[in-house]
């Protein structure tokens, strides 16, 4: 519905659009779930202020019998799909697929509640999820006054980035910079968990080849995201560009790559996972792909048998000692 009786200035689908009296609407990722105890799961969540300079906040989640134990968990800072222009941690698709997770792998969950566009263009989200990671690191020295279910639950040496979409982009991102960055001197990162992975170039591969429909339709995401001369090459979307981060600066030792057989983005997860094992980098790469579903089925219904088994490999890799 037209919120002010304008004319439409520009559509961005499935996700928002824009008036020309310069009113936004988004047309998804704009419901909120509470934090608290998730009965079916056993799950509790909280919401916190990380980044107070900011207003960035993160809601974890933690098995609720495991708050008062001392056994040691590993942690997995999250990061949210959308295109880099919707959602949240309290959309509820993110909130139940990972008390999911969270129920599956007794772990600790960090998801990032990074600023989107077009209120902040990129790279601000990076730049959050970056502010983000060194919070994390800032917990490990574990003194009082710190956030309680680190200090107490968090095992510092098992830090894992995971991210569905663009949230995935950001974990690549993430660990390129984590390398040679002075600013994280206490947590180990183990590994990335890739899910359905937003890489893009202007060539299309793939599917892409033969839905320009599809096509057109992501580049145009992208380009209203990050307004740049080089379009769909910019290297923040396609790391495989002249001037890109060379992949054997990845600060982890192994990474999963999960695609989705009818998702348009399935080619680009399977290219990073060619690239990652073709390339310098000494970690291990593993890729799985999910048929007869699409682009992150798992958020949508995570109670589905197929999202069951996502999510158990999912699992499954973070509670594997290296």
């Amino acid at each position: 519905m037209n919120p002010s009786n304008a004319e439409v200035s520009l559509e961005v689908p499935p996700y928002l659009r824009v008036y020309k009296d310069g009113t936004l609407e988004r047309l998804a990722g704009t419901q909120v779930a509470p934090s608290g105890l998730d009965p079916q799961t056993g799950v509790v969540s909280k919401d916190i202020v990380i980044i107070p300079q900011t207003g960035v906040s993160a809601r974890l989640y933690c098995l609720n019998k495991e708050i008062n134990d001392p056994q040691k968990l590993p942690v997995v800072l999250y990061f949210h799909g959308g295109a880099f222009c919707i959602s949240s941690t309290s959309d509820p698709f993110y909130h139940n697929s990972l008390n999911a997770l969270v129920a599956e792998a007794n772990i600790i969950v960090i998801s990032v509640n990074y600023r989107i566009a077009p209120e902040f263009l990129l790279p601000t989200a990076y730049e959050d999820c970056w502010d983000a990671l060194k919070w994390v690191d800032s917990q490990a020295v574990g003194n009082d006054g710190l956030e309680p279910w680190l200090k107490d639950k968090a095992d510092f040496e098992r830090v894992y980035l995971v991210g569905d979409s663009a949230g995935a982009n950001i974990a690549h991102h993430m660990a390129l910079r984590a390398k040679s960055n002075s600013d994280l001197n206490l947590i180990k990162l183990n590994g990335i968990g890739s899910i359905n992975p937003y890489f893009w170039s202007e060539k299309p591969i793939g599917l892409e080849v033969t839905d320009p429909v599809r096509k057109a339709m992501v580049d145009k995401w992208w380009n209203y995201v990050c307004p740049s001369d080089k379009g769909c090459d910019d290297l923040l979307i396609n790391p495989y560009v002249d001037g890109a981060p060379s992949f054997a600066n990845l600060a982890c030792h192994k990474i999963l790559v999960l695609v989705a057989e009818k998702d348009i983005l399935r080619d680009r997860g399977k290219l990073y996972y060619e690239k990652l094992v073709n390339s310098d980098w000494k970690g291990t790469a593993e890729i799985f792909e999910t048929e007869g579903e699409d682009h992150v089925f798992h958020i949508f219904d995570p109670n589905c048998q197929k999202a069951k088994i996502l999510i158990k490999r999912l699992a499954s890799f973070i509670n594997q000692r290296y």
